[in-house]
């Protein structure tokens, strides 16, 4: 899975991916360079069968502090706006398909995640965030609307009024904070942040990953998706999860009263 990147660092081990952003000198702004290799990172990650849970994180002192601002002063801020939108479409390719990778995803989130950072955190399933973590949905600082879906996913978490003041106000807020509105799901000091993170992360990839995928596209379209429709894909789900290895092993644990080794299969 190695392969040469500027402005991310991808890893797999123990059946875990980790995207690492790795920008450190500017708290890993997300530029154009960053949107085509993590889009590239996500792709090899989707078509991996051994990859059953992705991590997503930063090097140095920041999960991602949102845009490159020095990036939009020399280029994007010249662009027509067809030519940003366009631009936008592409990074929407590859962030749709993180949103619904069908393996489980982790945000850990070390300092700053403000902005498109904040918004790539929100992508993740579960978010760890170190105590000294903050966030904010920036944009309006600048003059922007939020991208990266972060108008989607913020409402998910925080309801509506609470997502149009953060959002209208850029107001920044703690990890603590972030978790007693619901957007972060564990709060720990920094020093445990890795190692939290990554039993999380090696129990879900010692899952039974195809149920897991199932149930992600379930949750995540269970706002959308019309309460019939949903039953007609529950019933699909959970019938092809009766025929996968995995099942079968977990019967036959339970049976023996012991832990199941799922494989993913």
């Amino acid at each position: 899975m190695s392969m040469d990147y500027t402005t991310i660092i991808l890893t797999k081990q123990s059946g875990v991916a980790m995207i690492k952003f790795n920008r450190p000198e500017v708290l890993n702004a997300f530029d154009h360079v960053m949107g085509k290799e993590i889009g590239s990172a996500v792709a090899k990650i989707s078509e991996d069968p051994e990859v059953r849970c992705v991590i997503l994180t930063g090097a140095g002192r920041a999960f991602c502090a949102g845009g490159d601002i020095k990036g939009m002063v020399s280029g994007l801020s010249s662009y027509s706006p067809d030519e940003r939108r366009a631009h936008l479409k592409n990074i929407h390719r590859w962030l749709t398909e993180l949103i619904n990778l069908d393996r489980p995803v982790i945000a850990s989130v070390n300092g700053f995640a403000v902005g498109a950072g904040m918004s790539l955190a929100m992508a993740a399933d579960i978010i760890i965030a170190e105590e000294d973590a903050k966030f904010a949905q920036s944009f309006v600082g600048i003059g922007l609307a939020p991208d990266l879906a972060g108008s989607y996913l913020l409402p998910r978490l925080v309801g509506l009024n609470k997502a149009k003041e953060l959002t209208f106000t850029g107001e920044t807020f703690d990890a603590h904070t972030a978790q007693r509105l619901g957007i972060v799901n564990q709060v720990v000091p920094a020093k445990e942040l890795e190692h939290v993170t990554w039993q999380l992360a090696l129990r879900l990839a010692q899952g039974p990953t195809k149920a897991i995928g199932f149930a992600k596209a379930m949750l995540n379209k269970s706002f959308e998706t019309d309460l019939t429709t949903f039953l007609d894909n529950e019933a699909s789900y959970q019938s092809f999860c009766a025929g996968t290895e995995d099942f079968r092993e977990g019967l036959q644990a339970f049976i023996e009263k012991r832990r199941p080794e799922f494989k993913g299969k």
